[in-house]
């Protein structure tokens, strides 16, 4: 397991707390269409916080970047997070052995909505063992559309996808 920067502080009985990136995506179509690339903004998060607004996806990464070679990473969010309103995944709260990168992360407020902030403790990482020989890590892996993704955050590269899935033609 590789995280960087590292804190000790960070570093709970079963699981280790990651923090809110400075800059965040939005789609800027009404409807996000899963066979193209979509539009979309990039936002920097100010220091007096960004407000969520209710039911509107914000894509965001987190600060710290991670390598995991030998163990599940799985990402849930803080309670104290989502205790605000604050979801973080809508479904990718697992990692792959061999991701290389920051997490993106899918976030979500309900009513009333959430002020957010650069550096603010959002999720932790869990690690879970495997049985037996990884035959198809990530980051070896020709369709891996999200390794070693930087610390801005990254868009659904689904598009990739299309024409090269057995079933999606």
């Amino acid at each position: 397991i590789i995280i960087e920067p590292f804190f000790r502080e960070c570093l709970g009985s079963n699981s280790y707390n990651v923090h809110l990136g400075k800059n965040l995506l939005v789609y800027t179509n009404g409807i996000i269409v899963a066979k193209k690339e979509n539009p979309k903004r990039s936002i920097e998060i100010p220091e007096r916080g960004f407000e969520m607004e209710p039911n509107k996806l914000y894509l965001a990464s987190t600060v710290e970047y991670t390598e995991t070679y030998k163990l599940v990473p799985f990402l849930e969010g803080k309670s104290s997070a989502g205790r605000l309103g604050a979801s973080i995944h809508e479904t990718a709260g697992k990692g792959d052995v061999g991701f290389k990168g920051h997490w993106t992360l899918e976030m979500r407020t309900g009513e009333p909505g959430v002020r957010i902030y650069f550096g603010m403790p959002i999720g932790q990482l869990l690690y879970h063992d495997i049985k037996g020989r990884v035959l198809n890590p990530y980051n070896k892996n020709g369709s891996a559309k999200y390794s070693g993704q930087g610390s801005m955050p990254v868009e659904s590269r689904m598009y990739k996808n299309f024409g090269k899935d057995p079933l999606w033609k």
